[in-house]
């Protein structure tokens, strides 16, 4: 996106440290909605702040991940702060040195995917810290990251989309900015002017429930209700059977619980469910074995061409079955609960995942597929969710494959 403009709230998130009103507060913390420009006036605004203040300090910046750190932050800043700073980037050693004049400073790159991240940032001394989509992160890394700034004049630089208004970080800092000494300011899609109206349309389009509320309003609320309470009979129920496109098979393996299989079409940006496979053995009241499943596997696929199965990823007896045999290509799930969610969701309000009528097990699921509203993170409720697991499988492994037939559409999942 080219900004050409920018409203009071993006030039408050960018340039609140050189404020009368706000210079003296330890940290600014932004949340709310996509496409609301947080990321960009809050990277350019705490290299503008580093930059001028210090000289030959070291400061971090942290994302989920690297690589999405590097997606959404140091390669758009290499067009941002194009002419005023030069970026040169160390990729081996994680970290990139920004230079203007005879001033330069080091930033290291950080990814806090989980627990075990916060012993990464352990032992560097900081001048300042920037934490994009910090509610992603883990609170033991946030807060050793925080520990980390002991550089007199150090600042906390936060930003984020909300999650649920039970979440730690919720209820530590955004609730608590002011005690924090920290500036909370809240975005939304119509503080960017910058931001297409058909953009701005097409994003409202595609959330509902939860994932609007949080993603379009920006609010910070707990997951209840159905998780798919945006799937549309007319609009992503299938009546005739395709025959264009990649097929694919996914698989959410049980010993105990049911097993389910998805017989899946990808055509272009379209993923169509052409049948299932459902089978639970204590109803039944019999355990397949891995042999009887793979039997079953090869009778289900029916002659059609599989680019790949795709399998839950705790299915290891399963899976070296499959691959025994010799017959299927076979790949893990991609078995990020929450963002899979969200994914397969942007993707059924878009009308672009499609299921059979034939289909009825996955039909039946997706009418009571349910968040547990008591828990204190998001969590869906365990019933109900097997060919709900087997269809999150399918959309979030594939997600790169079937973006290349959107353009940008859902790219905050990747």
């Amino acid at each position: 996106m080219q900004y050409k403009t920018l409203s009071d709230k993006q030039l408050a998130a960018m340039l609140w440290w050189s404020m009368d009103a706000y210079k003296d507060l330890d940290g600014v913390l932004c949340d709310g909605s996509v496409r609301s420009g947080k990321t960009m006036s809050m990277s350019v605004g705490f290299v503008l702040w580093s930059m001028s203040r210090y000289r030959n300090q070291t400061f971090a910046m942290c994302g989920k991940t690297i690589e999405a750190l590097r997606r959404n932050v140091v390669n758009p800043l290499r067009t941002w702060l194009e002419g005023l700073f030069t970026v040169r980037e160390h990729r081996a050693q994680n970290y990139i040195e920004i230079f203007c004049g005879d001033t330069v400073n080091r930033y290291y790159l950080f990814g806090g995917k989980d627990e075990s991240s916060a012993a990464l940032i352990q032992g560097i001394t900081l001048a300042g810290v920037l934490l994009d989509e910090v509610a992603l992160m883990p609170r033991s890394f946030v807060e050793q990251a925080l520990a980390r700034c002991s550089v007199a004049g150090s600042k906390f630089w936060f930003n984020c989309n909300p999650e649920s208004s039970e979440h730690w970080f919720y209820r530590e800092w955004v609730q608590k900015a002011k005690e924090k000494r920290v500036l909370h300011l809240h975005l939304t899609m119509d503080d960017n002017p910058s931001l297409d109206e058909a953009v701005k349309k097409r994003h409202e389009r595609l959330y509902s429930g939860v994932f609007y509320d949080r993603y379009i309003r920006g609010l910070w609320c707990i997951a209840e209700g159905l998780v798919y309470p945006m799937f549309d009979r007319g609009k992503n129920v299938a009546r005739e059977h395709g025959t264009s496109g990649d097929y694919y098979i996914s698989i959410d393996y049980g010993t105990l619980n049911p097993t389910a299989m998805g017989l899946w079409r990808v055509d272009g940006d379209t993923v169509t469910m052409e049948r299932e496979y459902y089978y639970d053995g204590r109803e039944q009241k019999r355990q397949k074995t891995d042999e009887e499943y793979y039997a079953d596997l090869e009778s289900f696929a029916g002659g059609v061409p599989i680019v790949q199965v795709i399998i839950d990823p705790s299915a290891a007896s399963f899976r070296e079955c499959i691959r025994r045999h010799g017959k299927f290509r076979v790949k893990d799930a991609k078995n990020d609960v929450i963002d899979g969610i969200r994914y397969t969701a942007s993707m059924i309000a878009s009308g672009k995942l499609k299921i059979h009528e034939s289909c009825e097990n996955t039909l039946r699921e997706l009418g009571v597929y349910a968040w547990d509203g008591k828990a204190t993170e998001d969590k869906v409720i365990k019933a109900n969710d097997h060919s709900m697991d087997q269809m999150r499988y399918l959309c979030y492994t594939l997600r790169r494959r079937i973006k290349a037939g959107y353009g940008d559409y859902g790219t905050f999942m990747l």
